[in-house]
């Protein structure tokens, strides 16, 4: 009985642990057989996703599906963009017509539960704000009684709309249009005299108006938007993939790894520095991809902070500070679980 007894424990150390997915699963064989991954992107929302003018998709979410690509091939160019307006988005993940959505999505229990979607993490903790133009003498959200507010449909930024009017008695008449687009340009010809989604997204439509230097986001943040990937539910190891990429990013900031040291820390004898970077372990294996999974994305788009930088922060036109998207160790909501 001893014998037998040590001989299952040495083959179940030999083997792996019976839950480790080490074949792809049906989203992974998928994505291998195309040879690339496809990514729902908001067409046009500076910062998280935009076409430049060499036609590339930038922004913080292009970059996120770029990371998954490059875990999974070893090559950031793997990513696909599909422009998808908000109240589409969802429909074409479900449909399976994408293999993840990552356009600026707020993490809602309806859209879990009901909707059957899980959300991998959060690229960036948002709020909900309004854009005003300086003009109006408007100073903060009550000031807006009375207004008309353009809004997309089909978005959290309607229902936390109807929800702020009625909790705080401001009367307003909401403006609702199918396509980001088409509400900015709304609010820029003037038939709104407000604009209200997430703060960030705001800061970046005022930069596309006529008069960008008249424009102001206000101070009143009346909603909590964590916004992330998410996939469908059904694919453990399809939502591991997307989740651990993720992870890995801001991991790599918090040891200090970048896009321009990745290659001399290969070397380094920290044991998380192996771990993450494929030197040691088979992390990569047990999600049936290479055990430099986190290497190729970091390599290929930096660590969580440089994508910031990048896309949000001073790099960019937004300048956004980092806030709450920081480090935990430096005070902000960013924080990996441990890769082990």
């Amino acid at each position: 009985m001893r014998l037998w007894i040590a001989a299952l424990t040495l083959f179940a150390a030999v083997a792996g642990p019976a839950w480790a997915q080490n074949t792809p699963g049906p989203t992974l064989t998928n994505v291998l057989k195309k040879g690339y991954v496809e990514c729902a992107v908001a067409p046009t929302t500076p910062g998280f996703s935009f076409v430049d003018s060499k036609g590339e998709f930038r922004g913080l979410d292009a970059d996120t599906c770029r990371a998954v690509a490059a875990a999974i091939f070893g090559d950031a160019s793997k990513a696909r963009f599909i422009p998808t307006a908000g109240a589409q988005r969802l429909p074409i993940l479900q449909a399976g017509q994408v293999d993840l959505v990552v356009q600026v999505l707020t993490q809602t229990q309806t859209r879990e539960a009901a909707n059957g979607l899980l959300f991998t993490g959060v690229n960036f903790y948002d709020g909900q704000s309004f854009l005003v133009r300086k003009s109006s003498g408007v100073k903060r959200a009550t000031d807006l009684n009375g207004a008309s507010i353009c809004v997309a449909a089909g978005s959290t930024s309607e229902l936390n709309l109807a929800d702020w009017s009625r909790a705080t008695g401001t009367k307003i008449s909401p403006v609702v249009f199918e396509r980001t687009d088409e509400g900015r340009e709304a609010y820029n010809a003037g038939r709104c005299d407000a604009y209200s989604t997430d703060a960030s997204q705001l800061a970046s439509i005022a930069t596309l108006m006529r008069d960008p230097d008249n424009q102001m986001v206000l101070p009143d943040i009346i909603s909590k938007e964590p916004l992330g990937p998410a996939v469908r539910q059904g694919d453990d190891q399809w939502y591991e993939i997307v989740k651990w990429t993720l992870n890995a990013l801001i991991e790599a900031e918090e040891q200090g790894i970048t896009q321009a040291n990745i290659d001399e820390k290969l070397t380094s004898e920290a044991p998380q520095t192996k771990r993450l970077l494929g030197v040691v372990g088979d992390y990569g294996k047990f999600m049936a991809i290479d055990n430099k999974w986190a290497y190729h994305a970091i390599k290929a788009v930096g660590n969580y902070g440089e994508m910031f930088e990048r896309n949000l922060g001073q790099g960019s036109t937004l300048k956004l500070p980092r806030g709450k998207n920081d480090l935990w160790t430096r005070g902000g909501l960013m924080y990996s679980p441990p890769i082990r």
